[in-house]
């Protein structure tokens, strides 16, 4: 018989467009003879299933069910495509777990945890992983860009501390571009991460379980045609993403040994991708994606082609290892 399988895709940040394009991949690729498919819009307003026919059924939030044909709908599993708030933070995956539906996220403790980036940084610098020298704001605090810069220098990077896709962030040169970049920053979040310019090589680490095995995939290198990996780099073809990457092997058993090394730090399960930065053959951590971008040209896609992983066999593994 087959899995009743939310893909549930959407949601209430910034990234809502991307994520929808993530879950219908997910939705096509997905083995139709194992599983029964649906495409579940979780949006501010409303929660709203559709079938292969693209007919809609409104979702009852007390138990995550629909009503088709005058049959109750209940799912054997989620599979998280929600970028952002509130799949990628793990307000949603709370829910899901009150419930008793397995998903294919790591538990909500560790989406929330990972979502914060000064927290996640704060976790992995204990077990000896290097990252940039950072400063971290509420909204609200006062504002001493002289500090700012003593501390971590020019150029550096301004980010909301839980947001994706580079959502409001920005590189700054000087005081005037720091204090524009802190308030674009804070109209994704109120609390952000002043970070310094790291230089060199930065790629970008899969990391995933697979056959129930936690599996490094073949290292991307970005080389982005803007000044950094900003939005428009990452959706709107302004950047190269080489797969495998133009690095030593030296490098290499670095970066994937400190992103294997990340992911069980930090208790992760189902999709990872983190981002590094070489400096002298050192990888620098720079954040970890637990709902990566899941359409074809996606890194991680492209990273589990290279590693000769269909998305059939990829989103089924998740599936699968969530089930089980």
């Amino acid at each position: 018989m087959k899995k009743n399988i939310a893909i549930i895709m959407g949601g209430y940040s910034s990234e809502k467009d991307i994520s929808i394009k993530s879950g219908n991949v997910v939705f096509k690729h997905l083995n139709k003879s194992r599983y029964q498919a649906f495409r579940v819009h979780i949006l501010k307003d409303k929660w709203i299933a559709f079938d292969e026919e693209n007919t809609a059924y409104p979702i009852q939030k007390n138990d995550f069910s629909f009503v088709k044909d005058g049959n109750s709908i209940t799912f054997d599993c989620v599979f998280n495509a929600i970028h952002g708030n509130p799949g990628e933070n793990g307000m949603f995956l709370s829910y899901l777990e009150l419930l008793h539906i397995p998903h294919t996220s790591a538990p909500f403790y560790q989406m929330a945890l990972t979502f914060n980036k000064r927290d996640t940084l704060s976790v992995v610098k204990e077990y000896g992983i290097k990252t940039a020298i950072s400063i971290y704001l509420n909204k609200g605090d006062a504002i001493d860009t002289d500090k700012i810069i003593q501390k971590v220098g020019l150029p550096c990077f301004i980010k909301p501390n839980n947001a994706g896709s580079s959502y409001g962030i920005s590189k700054a040169y000087n005081k005037a571009e720091i204090a524009q970049g802190i308030q674009t920053a804070y109209k994704e979040d109120d609390a952000i991460l002043i970070e310094s310019f790291l230089n060199g090589t930065e790629v970008s680490v899969g990391v995933i379980t697979y056959n129930n095995q936690i599996k490094v995939l073949p290292i991307t290198e970005i080389v982005s045609e803007n000044d950094f990996f900003d939005y428009e780099a990452k959706y709107q073809g302004k950047s190269q993403e080489i797969t495998p990457a133009r690095i030593t092997e030296t490098q290499k058993n670095r970066v994937a040994a400190e992103a294997e090394k990340v992911y069980s730090i930090l208790n992760m399960s189902g999709f990872t991708r983190s981002e590094f930065i070489f400096v002298n053959d050192e990888p620098y951590f720079l954040e970890i994606n637990t709902v990566p971008g899941m359409t074809e040209e996606s890194i991680l896609p492209q990273q589990a082609a290279a590693a000769g992983i269909s998305l059939e066999s990829l989103f089924g593994n998740a599936i699968e290892t969530a089930l089980n």
